[in-house]
């Protein structure tokens, strides 16, 4: 099957940047968010993410054209029923995942390809909603998904060979790396990323270093292009207690355990650059 048109079901920080890295590789794109407000949120920051790639010389005026040309916005999920391939970016909540995944298996073709954006969860789960677990599979795209290079193509007991293979050659082709990693807890990346985060907080509540000195260590001594606080503060403190508490829920392991201060600072709403406070200060919200 030759994907063609790509489906993308939410349009937030990371759907929106998976609909814009789709149609920058010319693909026509169909993204949905639960509303126009969102909608309009979304595809509002697409455009000025190509706006900020013009003033740094990375694309041209009649790229950004022909890429914002080649999205379609959607508040309805029948519209996605034309669609090769559907990628899901919602929020990390499982149940919420379900329901997208059996409305997708409902209004999609039987030879369509539906994929997760999950850190975290079981893609499993969400196949065996769908009547075709088969197509199901796992495409986890790192933040921001136009810049960073690698793909986890997440691959479960019933995927079939014939989708990873479809699959693994739709993430080459929008120039990304697809790294193969089997449906276990938090993958690859997070599984290790979530620890290392979380130990660099354990060091700061010990007084071993400040959060400046940690992240510098990082970045010069071990050649990080970002501190984990850094890191911490651009995904969301939010995001890093959903992903950490999900992975000591499965895995049971204290290294995912999540540190109080970080519960502390979501409790305040210092989520980091989105809110404007984190382990640093931004002065206003991103």
């Amino acid at each position: 099957m030759e994907i063609k048109k790509v489906g993308v079901v939410g349009c937030g920080l990371m759907g929106s940047g998976i609909a814009q890295v789709c149609a920058q590789s010319g693909y026509h794109v169909v993204v949905s968010d639960i509303n126009d407000e969102f909608l309009d949120k979304g595809l509002t920051s697409i455009n000025l993410f190509l706006t900020k790639g013009i003033e740094r010389g990375k694309v041209t005026p009649e790229q950004k054209e022909a890429t914002l040309r080649r999205i379609r916005g959607t508040t309805n999920t029948k519209d996605f029923s034309e669609c090769n391939l559907v990628i899901e970016a919602v929020n990390e909540d499982m149940n919420l995942k379900k329901r997208v995944f059996a409305e997708l298996g409902e209004v999609s073709s039987k030879e369509a390809i539906l994929a997760t954006n999950t850190s975290v969860l079981s893609v499993l789960d969400m196949a065996v909603v769908t009547g075709k677990p088969e197509k199901v599979v796992g495409l986890h795209f790192f933040n921001p998904a136009p810049i960073m290079r690698p793909v986890e193509l997440v691959r479960t007991i019933l995927t079939s060979d014939e989708t990873i293979a479809i699959a693994r050659a739709f993430v080459e082709s929008l120039g990304k790396t697809a790294i193969i990693a089997t449906d276990s807890p938090g993958f690859i990346v997070d599984r290790l990323s979530i620890a290392f985060t979380l130990n660099a907080v354990r060091m700061l509540e010990a007084g071993v270093a400040t959060v400046e000195d940690i992240d510098k260590a990082v970045t010069l001594g071990l050649n990080h292009p970002m501190g984990p606080f850094q890191l911490a503060d651009l995904v969301g403190l939010d995001t890093l207690v959903a992903v950490s508490t999900s992975l000591y829920e499965q895995l049971n392991d204290p290294q995912y355990a999540l540190p109080t201060m970080v519960r502390k600072m979501v409790t305040a709403g210092w989520l980091g650059r989105k809110t404007g406070k984190g382990f640093y200060e931004y002065g206003k919200p991103a």
